[in-house]
C-alpha cells in the first residue's frame, strides 16, 4: 500500500544528530573566525588535527553532563542557553588546562575570549535551528495505538511524556463493549474494521499494539496488520516501544512471562566485565573516600552546627541474593528519627535537618558507602539497596521486585539518575522499571552513562 512519507527522527537518531552537529557547528565557526579575524590560538589543519579531536571529545562529554542531549530540555531554548554556557565554560577551561594535547596558552589573552564566544555563538545558532526545524510538529512521529480501553490512558501518557515528538494521533479500541473514559483530550477514536484507511488518511508513522493476544486481537485484525506490515508500515509491541523510549522495563505489563521477557545481560556472567567492574569499583571508592577526607572539616563543622549529634549512622539493607548487610551513611535526619517505626522519607520530610538536606541534595551523605563497596557489599553502580521491612512489603505488591537482588546494589544507579525520590508504591514501581532495565542491558557503556548522569545530578543539586 503506497503511503505518504513522514519524516521522523528516532530518539537515538536525534541524539546522534545533536552530537554531530554540535561538533560540526563549533569547528566550522572556529575555522571561519580563524580566516576572518586575527585568531591563531586554534587552527584546523593537518598539522594540528589532534586539537580538533580533543575539543570534540571535551565538548561531547561536558555537553552530556550539562544535559544538552536531554531531548525534553533540548526543545526549550531558555534551558538550552543556560546549559550551553555551562558546557562551553567548562570545555574551554579543561581545554586550556591540557596543553599537552591542545594549543599552548596564547600571549594575547583576547584569543581566549574569541575562542569562548565563537563556541557559544556556534551552539546558540545551531540549537535554535534545531528547535525551530527538527523539533517542529512536522517532524513528530504520528502513532496509531491499538489496545484495550482500560490501559489506554496510562499507555498514551507514558509514551508522550517520555518523548515530546512521539504523538499518539488516535487509538483503536479492541474491547468495543467497554468504552474508555479519559481524563484528557484524545484527538480521535478510529474504527476497527479498516485500519489501512486510517493509516493512509492520518499519515501514520507507526502502529503500536498494546493489547494481549487474547483480548481483542481477532483473526481479521491480525490479517489487516499483516498486510500493513507487508506494505512497510512499522508495527511494534507497546512493551518494546516503552522500553526503547523510556529506558525502563514495563514490568506491570509483563504478566508472568518472566524468562521470555528478561533475557538478562551477558555482562552479569562475563568474567572480564565483572573483573574490570570490580577494579573500577575500587578505584572510584578510593577517589570518593579521598574526596570525603578533603571535605571532612567542613562536614564535621556543619554537623556540629546543623545536625548536633553523631556524624555517621548505619542501617540494615538487603544486598545481592537477598543477603543483609549494614550500610554506612552520614546522618541527615534528627536523632531517633524512626522511634515510631520505619517510614519512607518524603520530599519535605521534617525529620531531615537543614544541614542534612544539604548533604542529601549534594549526595555527600553517600560518601561513606564507598566503604561498603570496598568490603564487597555494594558496587558503585547498581540498584539502590532497600531496607528489609520495605523489601518484604514491596515484594508482595510489585511483581518481580526481588529480581533487583541478582546484582550487587549500588551507590548510584540507573533509577537514581532518572527517577524521582521514592515515597510511594508507585515510585517504587518506577524505580524497579529502571533497575530491571539496567540489569537487562548492563554494559560498560551504560555504566559510563550512569556516572556522567550522576555528575549532572550532583552539579545541578538534584539529590534528595
Amino acid at each position: 500500500m503506497p503511503q505518504k512519507s513522514n519524516i521522523h527522527f528516532e530518539i537515538s537518531e536525534r541524539k546522534i544528530l545533536l552530537r554531530i552537529f554540535d561538533i560540526v557547528a563549533v569547528l566550522a565557526v572556529l575555522y571561519a573566525v580563524g580566516i576572518v579575524f586575527d585568531f591563531d590560538y586554534f587552527k584546523i589543519n593537518a598539522d594540528h588535527w589532534v586539537w580538533s579531536i580533543v575539543l570534540a571529545l571535551y565538548l561531547s562529554v561536558f555537553a552530556t553532563i550539562f544535559e544538552l542531549y536531554n531531548l525534553q530540555k533540548a526543545s526549550r531554548f531558555e534551558t538550552v542557553v543556560q546549559n550551553i554556557i555551562l558546557t562551553v565554560s567548562v570545555t574551554v577551561l579543561f581545554y586550556l588546562l591540557t596543553p599537552f594535547f591542545t594549543p599552548e596558552l596564547p600571549e594575547n589573552r583576547l584569543q581566549i575570549i574569541y575562542f569562548f564566544i565563537s563556541m557559544n555563538l556556534a551552539l546558540f545558532v545551531w540549537r535554535y535551528a534545531y528547535i525551530v526545524l527538527i523539533s517542529a510538529p512536522r517532524f513528530f512521529k504520528r502513532v496509531l495505538l491499538i489496545g484495550n480501553s482500560e490501559d489506554m490512558e496510562k499507555v498514551i501518557r507514558s509514551l508522550q511524556k517520555s518523548d515530546p515528538n512521539y504523538k499518539v494521533i488516535g487509538f483503536i479500541n479492541t474491547t468495543q463493549d467497554r468504552q474508555p473514559e479519559f481524563a484528557f483530550d484524545l484527538p480521535e477514536e478510529f474504527e476497527l474494521e479498516n485500519v489501512a484507511d486510517t493509516v493512509r488518511e492520518q499519515f501514520i508513522s507507526e502502529i503500536v499494539i498494546a493489547t494481549p493476544a487474547s483480548d481483542g486481537m481477532t483473526v481479521d485484525l491480525y490479517n489487516q496488520l499483516i498486510h500493513l506490515l507487508e506494505s512497510g508500515v512499522p508495527i511494534r509491541a507497546y512493551t518494546q516501544v516503552y522500553e526503547d523510549i523510556t529506558h525502563r522495563v514495563p514490568v506491570q505489563h509483563v504478566d508472568k512471562d518472566f524468562y521470555r521477557y528478561f533475557p538478562f545481560s551477558r555482562s552479569n556472567q562475563n568474567k572480564l566485565y565483572l573483573f574490570f567492574h570490580r577494579i573500577l569499583d575500587l578505584l572510584f571508592s578510593l577517589l570518593g573516600l579521598l574526596f570525603g577526607l578533603l571535605i571532612s572539616p567542613f562536614i564535621v563543622f556543619g554537623n556540629l552546627i546543623g545536625n548536633r549529634g553523631p556524624l555517621f549512622y548505619t542501617q540494615m539493607r538487603v544486598g545481592k541474593n537477598g543477603r543483609h548487610f549494614r550500610i554506612f551513611k552520614l546522618r541527615s535526619m534528627v536523632v531517633d528519627a524512626e522511634k515510631d517505626g520505619a517510614a519512607y522519607a518524603s520530599a519535605k520530610d521534617k525529620r531531615v535537618t537543614k544541614f542534612g538536606r544539604f548533604l542529601r541534595r549534594s549526595r555527600f551523605d553517600e560518601i561513606p558507602q564507598f566503604i561498603n563497596v570496598i568490603k564487597g557489599d555494594m558496587s558503585v553502580i547498581g540498584p539502590r539497596p532497600e531496607r528489609p521491612v520495605f523489601v518484604k512489603e514491596l515484594s508482595k505488591k510489585i511483581p518481580f521486585y526481588e529480581v533487583r537482588h541478582i546484582v550487587k546494589p549500588g551507590v548510584t544507579g540507573w533509577a537514581q539518575v532518572n527517577a524521582k525520590y521514592g515515597m510511594t508504591q508507585e515510585d517504587a514501581l518506577e524505580k524497579l522499571q529502571y533497575d530491571l532495565y539496567y540489569i537487562k542491558r548492563r554494559s560498560l557503556f551504560l555504566d559510563i552513562s550512569i556516572v556522567i548522569k550522576t555528575l549532572s545530578t550532583i552539579i545541578f543539586f538534584r539529590g534528595q
